[in-house]
């Protein structure tokens, strides 16, 4: 079967992989000593946040038995 040779209607793409920019990002800033100390407030008082809630909200978890004491229906009390 006879095979054309054409070259790629859109080159741009065949040479997407081969491209690479002469422009060079602007280099990072560094973080403030008032930016770290706040974000790391804000860190813990969201992990406090979830810490909280899960400590009050583990006794609504638990059912209205008392751990201790095991209730036995009253049909199996009397013999």
């Amino acid at each position: 079967m006879f095979r054309r040779r054409e070259a790629v209607p859109f080159a741009f793409v065949a040479e997407a992989d081969r491209f690479r920019s002469n422009v060079t990002p602007p280099p990072r800033q560094r973080i403030s000593r008032s930016e770290l100390m706040s974000r790391t407030l804000i860190g813990l008082v969201v992990a406090a946040g979830l810490a909280g809630s899960l400590l009050f909200g583990l006794p609504s978890l638990e059912s209205g038995q008392p751990s201790g004491q095991a209730k036995q229906p009253a049909a199996s009390q009397g013999s």
